[in-house]
């Protein structure tokens, strides 16, 4: 791989405009690191392109070096597709100009821009793209395999609110793709992954909003099941403005809960309205009703608030290990088997995230996009958090015992967003009757699967 790597940077001296990093540059070390520690590389050179034109360089020069290729927006993959051992890193990071329509209430973004450039943007002009929830997310892959995040009931999946991708494909062209230019790729784009080609810009759908109701509180002991069943029974029904997440978790250790509870196992609720505030108060105070609830906390903040409310939960540089999955229905047995292993967790951070899909995401039909079923509404994320490498045995263990003992109750389908490295056998499942489709476009687009690292469709083989 060296060879070609310095095969492929010979190719491109002089022409590239942007910045050619090898290891002994000063910056090397910053420029490879990515969020995951768990799936950290060293690649043998980082190529961080000034513009779309130098991707096409080194798209066609790359694949003549035969070199391994990694695409990074903001190195957010939990698989750590945004990096390889020893191949070449295709840098994003100089794509970030967003240029904002308030009139016509869309956006255009470049393929390196991160969630918090994107917020910052549309925010000037009072409006929102809905995306993910930790504002360090390259916003490139959070798209392109579906985005969920807290405006998914109201204004749905990331993928759902895209109309036009620009990008580099596997031969070097620069395409568009929309509902009337290359439309079955535009189809595959909205949930597909990285595997179509390097999306240089997205021109996006935008909605009005500035503020928003949160509420969270935590609970303990029987009150974790009655929460629980009450969410499931409700959930179905709610309004789309209503976003409540659950998390089981380790109550912290630390000054923001009472001192009686803290690391205790408990049910952690956050709850964001976006309707009419006196009404939302009314959602949230019946939600507070049930039980006994600590650390209650209802405030109107800003989006921009909410946006970045997270970002120091989930930092660079700790190991995280997932599995995740759906279900129609949440059974007593399946919150009984959650409640026994929260009693159980390895590490102070890692934890089980509970959401509900339905809303204006459950209304898209499931053969609009290339993005999984959408008709199992319940989403689980068993996410393990943990920062000594000594304890990967039990975080990794705790995950995949409590995924095999849940398995049986799920709904065929996963989250690509949610998977972790290990995960190839289930990329079928993820779009189940969209496989063949998918498989055909990335053969059309990709024959030699020069994309690779992501969650992958291998193209048909002659």
């Amino acid at each position: 791989m060296t060879t070609a790597i310095e095969d492929f940077c010979g190719a491109i001296r002089g022409k590239f405009k942007g910045d050619l990093i090898r290891e002994d540059n000063p910056e090397f070390i910053e420029a490879s690191r990515i969020w995951n520690a768990m799936a950290a590389r060293t690649p043998g050179a980082i190529a961080r392109c000034a513009d779309a034109a130098d991707i096409q360089l080194v798209v066609r020069h790359v694949q003549e070096a035969g070199v391994l290729t990694a695409v990074r927006c903001g190195g957010h993959s939990l698989a750590g597709f945004g990096s390889c051992q020893g191949g070449l890193v295709i840098d994003l990071s100089r794509l970030r100009k967003v240029e904002v329509d308030a009139a016509s209430r869309r956006a255009k973004f470049g393929g390196g821009c991160l969630l918090s450039n994107v917020d910052t943007a549309t925010q000037r002009h009072g409006l929102v793209f809905p995306a993910g929830v930790v504002s360090h997310t390259g916003a490139g892959g959070l798209v392109l395999g579906g985005g969920t995040g807290w405006l998914t009931r109201l204004c749905g999946m990331s993928c759902d609110n895209v109309v036009d991708f620009a990008l580099v494909t596997a031969d070097g062209s620069m395409i568009r793709a929309n509902d009337a230019e290359n439309s079955e790729l535009y189809w595959a784009l909205r949930g597909g992954g990285g595997n179509f080609g390097v999306v240089t810009e997205f021109e996006v759908r935008l909605h009005p909003l500035t503020s928003v109701l949160l509420a969270s509180s935590y609970c303990l002991q029987d009150d974790i099941i009655n929460v629980l069943q009450d969410w499931r029974e409700f959930m179905p029904g709610a309004p789309d403005e209503l976003k409540w997440n659950i998390s089981l978790v380790l109550a912290p250790n630390d000054n923001r809960v009472p001192e009686e509870i803290r690391g205790k196992p408990a049910l952690s609720s956050s709850i964001v309205w976006f309707g009419d505030e006196a009404v939302g108060r009314r959602h949230i105070d019946r939600i507070f009703s049930i039980g006994k609830h600590f650390s209650c906390k209802m405030e109107t903040i800003s989006y921009l608030a909410l946006q970045t409310m997270a970002d120091s939960d989930f930092p660079h540089g700790r190991r995280y290990y997932t599995k995740s999955g759906y279900f129609k229905e949440l059974s007593d047995t399946v919150i009984e088997i959650m409640v026994e292993a929260l009693a159980h967790i390895p590490a102070q951070n890692t934890q089980i995230e509970l959401a509900y899909l339905g809303g204006a995401a459950g209304r898209v039909n499931a053969s609009e996009t290339a993005f999984g079923d959408r008709s199992a509404p319940f989403i689980l994320n068993l996410l393990a958090d943990w920062k000594d490498p000594a304890d990967d045995a039990a975080n990794i263990s705790w995950v995949r015992n409590l995924f095999t003992l849940l398995r049986p109750s799920m709904n065929p389908g996963v989250y690509v967003n949610f998977m972790s490295g290990d995960e190839q056998d289930r990329v079928p499942e993820a779009y189940q009757e969209r496989w063949q489709r998918l498989v055909q476009i990335k053969t059309h687009y990709d024959p030699s699967n020069f994309f690779r690292l992501n969650q992958n469709i291998p193209p048909l083989t002659k």
